[in-house]
């Protein structure tokens, strides 16, 4: 059920100054709150800000209470989803740390993980986070700047023509995800993965599963893709003792044609269902030849960053939630966004800019910080604390059935790694539905089974 948002009222051309600069200034306070969340949530290896999204949502009632003590509460909702999108923003800035000097990635950002590493190990952790930061800052602008005529176009056609195409997209996403594996064998065993990863998320999607935790009802999709992801890197990660003293020249170490060719994928992403970031950087890495690692890790975070405000414009067009925390935002304001160049959607694009500019001063300060002490930090340790925090984090939000998918998708996740190919065929866990669903056979899927 939309909680209902009434604050589009105090968004019409003729409202007075004073109330509209009020608004901004409260989307304001709510971005920086926001991207407070994403700093966490982006710092902590395995947390997902879809997590913590859905974690604002089951509170809504007490942050609705507070909010209420300095704003009108017909803002609560376009507030609150200001701080979702603002954390979603920051986090795909601030993911890249953990990424680069602990090796355990977020699932946007899976492709970027050896050339950060191999970097690290030449002591320029510092020009791979560098490098992140300024491909996400090239992303998130380019995005807002083309937002408002893009959606000008997808409500003119553009819409559904790429909507007619989706099946074909789809399918192209698959085959570049097999095709990133040199000789037979190895595609044969990246299409054995996607398949695999695929069944597991139907089931995820499809099944009627009895799930419900004790905090009220979550997502399967967090344990899903923590276990895919995130788990199998935290079990099998020791501490690294050979990783060399960092420097940092604080130089840029790309431009930013980079982050550019990043920004068409992104706006893939945000678009066709199923299709992530690191499915995109996978689809990507066919067109496009970044030898460099600095320039390869611009790219993939170019396209993590402007997917979020492309979900958001998706969003905009056809009320559809592109991603966890869309799909959250869709919760809070329902349809009250929809249109064209509405109120509501300049305010987000708002939240996006300063989460953009936090994100970057705060991902290269954070960075600095890990890169002067990464010898010191026990990260074996440290990855336990955070394997104890998910499963916590499961059982509150899923209960027994998250657990057991939590279990099995770790076992699936592990596979690759020990296999010593690609963890990108594991996006089979978000395409394969889609597919079905996009073909009218997820009916099928559920016969079968």
């Amino acid at each position: 059920m939309y909680i209902t948002c009434s604050c589009s009222l105090y968004l019409r051309p003729h409202a007075v100054c004073s109330v509209e600069l009020e608004i901004i200034m409260l989307v304001v306070m709510m971005s920086t709150v926001g991207a407070s969340v994403g700093m966490f949530s982006g710092l902590i290896p395995g947390i997902h800000v879809n997590t913590l999204a859905s974690l604002m949502l089951v509170s809504y009632p007490s942050i609705a209470y507070v909010i209420s003590f300095f704003a009108d509460p017909s803002l609560i909702p376009v507030l609150l989803a200001a701080c979702i999108v603002s954390a979603s923003v920051v986090h795909s800035f601030m993911s890249y740390v953990p990424s680069v000097f602990i090796g355990v990635p977020d699932q946007d950002n899976v492709m970027s993980v050896l050339p950060g590493h191999r970097l690290l190990l030449e002591g320029r952790g510092m020009a791979a986070v560098r490098a992140s930061s300024i491909g996400s800052l090239i992303g998130a602008m380019s995005a807002v700047a083309v937002a408002i005529p893009l959606q000008y176009l997808m409500f003119s056609g553009l819409g559904d023509y790429l909507y007619s195409i989706t099946s074909v997209i789809l399918l192209m996403a698959v085959a570049a995800l097999i095709l990133t594996e040199d000789g037979f064998e190895n595609r044969c065993f990246a299409l054995s993965l996607i398949v695999l990863s695929g069944i597991i998320g139907c089931v995820c999607m499809f099944m009627p599963v009895p799930f419900h935790g004790i905090v009220g009802g979550g997502d399967l999709l967090f344990p899903l893709l923590t276990g895919l992801f995130g788990v199998p890197v935290l079990i099998s990660s020791k501490k690294n003792n050979d990783i060399p003293i960092q420097t940092d020249d604080e130089q840029y170490p790309v431009g930013i044609s980079s982050g550019l060719k990043g920004v068409l994928t992104g706006s893939m992403v945000g678009w066709f269902p199923g299709i992530t970031a690191t499915a995109g950087a996978a689809f990507t890495r066919m067109f496009v030849n970044e030898d460099k690692p600095e320039r390869f890790i611009a790219l993939v975070a170019s396209i993590g960053t402007a997917a979020v405000i492309f979900a958001l414009i998706t969003f905009s067009v056809n009320g559809k939630g592109r991603s966890g925390t869309m799909v959250v935002v869709k919760e809070i304001i329902g349809d009250s966004m929809s249109g064209f160049a509405n109120g509501i959607f300049v305010l987000m694009l708002l939240s996006v800019v300063i989460a953009s500019v936090i994100g970057y001063v705060a991902s290269i300060r954070s960075g600095k910080m890990i890169s002067e002490r990464i010898s010191k930090i026990d990260i074996k340790k440290l990855n336990m604390t955070v394997l104890v925090m998910i499963v916590i984090l499961t059982i509150l939000l899923t209960g027994v059935w998250g657990i057991a998918v939590l279990l099995i998708s770790s076992v699936i996740g592990m596979i690759p790694l020990n296999a010593g190919i690609g963890r990108v065929h594991l996006s089979g866990c978000l395409l394969i539905p889609v597919v079905l669903m996009q073909f009218g056979l997820d009916p099928v899927f559920l016969y079968l089974l």
